[in-house]
Order: structure tokens, then C-alpha cells, then sequence
């Protein structure tokens, strides 16, 4: 299933979708995120709308950010290439550990929503296409053998980062990665079955038409289920959260000279059978 939250008269509507149409979910669900803990009964319920309820044509109907996240963790350097244009670079050694960081709510905007270019606060605004991982089933202390089972689906993300800030304050990174508008999600949740093996899908970005970045998930230093197992050690995990599961190599900062984005590109990230966003910088 593929579950999207789209934009009505009736304001913000839960849906999936069925072909070329949103079937509307929002006479059995508040929001998606009622749906995404509800877990098999839920997904029933789901199944059973495709065949009665309401429907909207795909095109045309604009889609916000498919859910409201809980909780934004993301990791940075989890693939080889991408700590070497950047970390290594910098005479750093590759982690033993993920390095786990997050990301403010108030940053996530919808699949074709306008990246803000915050000029005046940043001049070093880059790309970073990822496959996303949404949780839903609350755990702590996963396991390798059970930590998949918590998750609810996959999504595609970009954790537009501001460069200079990620460096500016100490060198932790929440305030480079927080700026409003920084996380598009999208463009719609897959449901877990539809992925077989999450190390085996391709994440990609472009600008302006420019393809920046391609590599598979194998790729990852830490794989899906490993970083699973890392981050609910000790926490708990809860549905609605989001993982973020690092970037290839092929942003903005590694390249020589450096890019970053400017009012007027188009960034377009993507994982292959999980669709794209595909976002203006305003």
C-alpha cells in the first residue's frame, strides 16, 4: 500500500493509493498517523475502503508530507564514498558507532512544497537524498532478528542541509539541519511488504536537471536493521517516528568546486519504486 496525505476543501485528508486515483481514509482515520500505529487491523480497514470509499484523481491533486513524524533521527556518514568527501577528508576516522542526530519537526514540508533558501542565515544550503524508514510498532532494545518488524514502511527524504551552521555551533548539527522547510518527505508512505530487502533499492538526487547523486542501499556502512538495533538501545522507539538512513556520495560539499542551492533550482531526490520529491528552492 502506498499512503499519502492529500489536500481537499476539507483541509489535510488521509488517502491511499489505487492506480491513478487517492482513495479518501478519512472517514476510518484522524490522519495517517492514527493509521500508521494501528497496525494489522488497521491496514483491514484500509484494504476495505479501496472498494467503498471516495476517490480523487493522483494527478492534480496536491500531496503534503505524507505523515507528521514523532520523533526526526537521521545518521550521517552511513555510506563509504560519502564519509570520504566529506569526514575523511577532514583527517576523521571512520565511526565504529552510527552517528545519530535529529532533525526539528518544523522542518518537514511536503513532496513538492518550496525549500525556503534562508538567505541571510545560510549561504551553504545542500542536498541529501535518503531512503527513510517510518516506525510503527514501539520497541526498545531491538534485536537483529526482530528489529524490521517494527518497521511500518519507507519513504524518500531530503535532509537539506545547511553547511555553514552544521560547523558553526560547536560541531554538533541540529541547528544546521532544523532550519523550517530542510525535510521534505514523500511522496507517499510504502507499506513495509512492498520493499523485500531495504539494502537493495537505489537512492539518487539531481539539480536542475543534473543527477548528483546514485547508489544502492547495499552501500550502507549500517545497515537498515543494524541502525534499528543502535538507536533503540536504551530508547524507545515509538510509530510515527522516522529514520533517516544517511546519504551516498555526491552532495554539494564533497564536490570541488563546492554547489549549494540557490533560489530557483530544482532539487529532485528519489529511491527507485518509492517515487520522488521533487522541490523548488524559493
Amino acid at each position: 500500500m502506498r499512503l499519502v496525505t492529500f489536500l481537499s476543501a476539507d483541509g489535510q485528508r488521509p488517502g491511499v493509493v489505487d492506480g491513478k486515483e487517492i482513495v479518501d481514509l478519512g472517514a476510518a482515520f484522524e490522519s495517517t498517523n492514527a493509521l500508521i500505529g494501528g497496525g494489522a487491523q488497521a491496514l483491514a480497514a484500509v484494504s476495505e475502503a479501496i472498494s467503498s470509499g471516495a476517490r480523487v484523481p493522483l494527478e492534480g491533486t496536491r500531496l503534503a508530507a505524507p505523515f507528521v513524524p514523532e520523533n526526526i533521527f537521521c545518521v550521517g556518514w552511513n555510506y563509504h564514498k560519502h564519509f570520504e568527501e566529506g569526514a575523511a577528508r577532514r583527517g576523521e576516522e571512520l565511526p565504529e558507532h552510527p552517528a545519530f542526530f535529529s532533525k526539528s519537526r518544523t522542518s518537514v514540508i511536503g513532496p513538492y512544497d518550496d525549500i525556503p533558501s534562508h538567505a541571510g542565515v545560510t549561504g551553504q544550503l545542500d542536498w541529501e537524498a535518503e531512503l527513510a524508514v517510518v516506525i510503527g510498532k514501539r520497541g526498545r532494545d531491538l534485536t537483529a532478528g526482530n528489529a524490521l518488524e517494527h518497521v511500518f514502511g519507507y519513504t524518500v527524504a531530503n535532509d537539506v542541509s545547511a553547511r555553514d551552521l552544521q560547523l558553526r555551533h560547536g560541531g554538533q548539527w541540529i541547528k544546521g539541519k532544523s532550519l523550517d522547510g530542510t525535510c521534505p518527505l514523500g511522496p507517499w508512505i510504502a507499506t513495509r511488504d512492498e520493499i523485500a530487502d531495504p539494502q537493495d533499492v537505489v537512492v539518487y538526487s539531481s539539480v536542475n536537471g543534473v543527477e548528483k547523486q546514485r547508489a544502492t542501499t547495499a552501500a550502507m556502512i549500517f545497515p537498515v536493521a543494524d541502525l534499528l538495533v543502535r538507536l533503540s538501545e536504551g530508547m524507545t522507539l515509538v510509530p510515527g517516528d522516522v529514520l533517516l538512513t544517511g546519504t551516498p556520495e555526491g552532495v554539494g560539499m564533497g564536490r570541488d568546486p563546492e554547489e549549494y542551492l540557490t533560489a530557483g533550482a530544482e532539487v529532485v531526490c528519489g529511491v527507485e519504486s518509492l517515487g520522488e520529491l521533487r522541490n523548488p528552492v524559493s
